[in-house]
């Protein structure tokens, strides 16, 4: 059985919007204000991550940054990317262009659910803001990997949203990456 595992990276009060300055938004680009050392650790980090991936879970938009980016790229990473089974949830992709791409065009929480009983092991959903939502909302997600950067931005699209009633999480590992990030995972626990 597969197990969805939510890797974000948030800052410090928990906005995930434009970490890169791309979308124009006033705080964006904070992902680039890390030091050397904090960027290769984090990018070691996702090395391993994406490594011990058997599939990705992309929304469209962010499916659709992430192919821009890294379907021409060289090297391990790239090509641990490429090769993987990616799952993008949309209404309107009609044919993904990025390598061993299938659309989940259904209802997303049974959609998610038939994909969690046909992969086994992680399944990773990078950024993606509303499809992390709804997982979380629906009990779909289990386990959450978030590298928090040293800054309060005060405003922008946070991760998490309104729930129906509370999600406990139990707290698995805590590690320093680099001189300034904080990398955390948390499972979230299901209520008997």
């Amino acid at each position: 059985m597969g197990k969805i595992v939510i890797s974000e990276n948030v800052s410090l009060d928990g906005v995930i919007q434009d970490p890169t300055g791309e979308e124009g938004f006033r705080l964006g680009g904070w992902f680039a204000q890390i030091g050397d050392k904090d960027r290769e650790e984090w990018a070691r980090v996702e090395l391993d991550e994406a490594l011990g991936a058997e599939a990705l879970l992309l929304g469209r938009r962010s499916y659709e940054w992430f192919a821009a980016r890294w379907a021409s790229r060289k090297g391990e990473w790239a090509e641990r990317l490429n090769s993987l089974p990616k799952y993008v949830v949309s209404a309107t992709l009609e044919d993904p262009e990025w390598t061993n791409s299938t659309v989940l065009k259904g209802d997303v929480v049974n959609e998610v659910s038939t994909l969690k009983q046909r992969v086994n092991g992680d399944i990773v959903v990078y950024a993606s803001g509303r499809l992390v939502r709804t997982l979380i909302e629906h009990d779909l997600a289990d386990e959450l990997r978030l590298m928090i950067y040293p800054f309060v931005l005060g405003a922008g699209e946070r991760l998490f949203g309104e729930t129906s009633d509370k999600k406990p999480m139990r707290l698995l590992d805590t590690k320093t990456i680099g001189d300034g990030l904080a990398f955390l995972t948390y499972e979230l626990v299901r209520e008997a």
